[in-house]
């Protein structure tokens, strides 16, 4: 009934402004993630020289990073997921006394500021321990704002037709590839490090900056302002009925307020029981995927003898803007194509499958290693893994993520959301913890 009275998307700028906004729900982890280069040269242990007894073959293979250099993959990520899972559960409560305008565009101006700040440091000299302690804390910082957002535009979708969750998650996908790609230009500017490295976090800034001003200018179109409306109007009309029937059952059983939030629990609960295979589903996707991607594959190196600019481009190409335009791709594609349907058992068996990616990357050429053979040398192997993992992840998740909401009634898809919102956040932190690990065991 809505949706037939509902105005057109002019030039589907709605749909346009939720792609900038997904775009900028990921962008900043994803530049962060990518910039592991910068940030473990500053990290790096002073040069020293050989022994007299102790020769450069006797070297290879040997870990000669410094401790934080080594550790940096695993507790970025750590510090980034676990705040993504803690603050997307506090998002579920706050989101009903804070309103969405201060959530949305407060979080984007924080991350705002975190990145100017981590583009002014570039030029500061800092000794390696206050670096790596700034920097995980401005991780800490933008995940924790990042959920906020993230969920709150979830949120916002949910009030729009169901096609709308599309341009967000495409734009999430679109974000690590905008970031790989901009780090491969600032290193085929040719210059230092350190410079290329201001000039990638500014164009984050400058990306951020149109995601607020994108937003701001979302309540002045006519067809998301009748949606807010008509949400607005059918929850006034829902507290309304709730409050009569708490009356009657008020003067009738004289109900508490401690059963009152009983009921509501119970009600989370049978929602779960209906989409927890998809719950499930999207939470084991993410463990794997964050498992092994980046603290696994970004050490693994390149088979080619003196490789030059291959040997720089690598990581760059074939870890970070190979996935993830392999992961856009598997999340666009869900817009054309929903094959294996939600009812179908073999959803949860490609999800299962994906385990198999565990123990390929880690016989890939990982460096420095000390247990496992190295059976999966060459480049093309590496590649080939990392085309099936990403485009998987992406296709699978995108697929979980629709089809949750899709399982229960019209009027519990935002709470069924939000209930997928979690799992994909716990799927992440558990990711994070495994990783070390996975690492290790290599």
């Amino acid at each position: 009934m809505t949706a037939i009275n509902a105005p057109r998307d002019k030039y589907h700028a709605v749909w346009i402004i939720l792609f900038i906004l997904g775009l900028g729900t990921l962008l900043p982890w994803n530049f962060f993630m990518t910039a592991t280069m910068y940030f473990t040269s500053r990290l790096k242990n002073p040069p020293t020289s050989l022994s007299p007894n102790q020769t450069a073959n006797e070297t290879q293979g040997v870990d000669t990073r410094s401790v934080l250099e080594s550790k940096f993959n695993n507790v970025m990520t750590l510090c980034a997921m676990v705040p993504l899972l803690i603050f997307t559960c506090l998002n579920s409560f706050i989101h009903q006394r804070i309103p969405q305008k201060l959530r949305i565009s407060g979080s984007l101006a924080v991350i705002l500021v975190v990145f100017l700040l981590t583009a002014v440091l570039v030029k500061v000299d800092m000794a390696p321990l206050p670096f790596f302690t700034l920097t995980m804390i401005k991780i800490v910082c933008i995940n924790s704002f990042g959920a906020v957002l993230q969920g709150s535009l979830f949120g916002l979708a949910g009030i729009l037709p169901a096609s709308y969750t599309t341009p967000i998650m495409s734009g999430q996908g679109l974000a690590g590839a905008f970031a790989a790609f901009s780090m491969i230009c600032a290193l085929a500017s040719g210059s230092a490090l350190q410079d290329s490295a201001f000039g990638y976090f500014i164009t984050a800034c400058v990306v951020i900056l149109l995601a607020i001003m994108s937003y701001l200018t979302l309540p002045r179109m006519e067809f998301f302002q009748y949606y807010m409306d008509s949400n607005n109007a059918g929850r006034s009309a829902d507290e309304e009925n709730k409050m009569d029937l708490l009356k009657k059952e008020g003067s009738a059983e004289n109900q508490t307020g401690t059963e009152v939030d009983a009921r509501s629990s119970a009600s989370v609960f049978n929602i779960f029981k209906q989409i927890w295979v998809m719950a499930l589903s999207v939470c084991f996707i993410f463990t794997v995927t964050i498992g092994t991607f980046p603290a696994v594959t970004v050490d693994v190196k390149s088979s080619v003898a003196n490789g030059g600019a291959w040997e720089t481009y690598f990581i760059p190409v074939a870890c970070f803007l190979l996935f993830n335009l392999m992961d856009w791709a598997g999340r666009s594609l869900t817009a054309v194509c929903m094959v294996p349907g939600k009812d179908s058992i073999w959803l949860p068996v490609l999800v299962g499958l994906r385990v198999i990616f565990i123990p390929l990357f880690m016989l890939c050429n990982v460096q420095p290693r000390s247990y496992l053979p190295v059976p999966f040398h060459h480049d093309a192997w590496y590649i080939i893994f990392m085309i099936l993992f990403s485009f998987s992840n992406g296709y699978l998740a995108s697929l979980c993520m629709c089809f949750g909401p899709k399982k229960v009634a019209p009027h519990q898809a935002e709470t069924a959301g939000a209930i997928m919102a979690f799992f994909l956040s716990l799927g992440l932190a558990l990711g994070a913890a495994v990783s070390f690990a996975f690492r290790a065991m290599i």
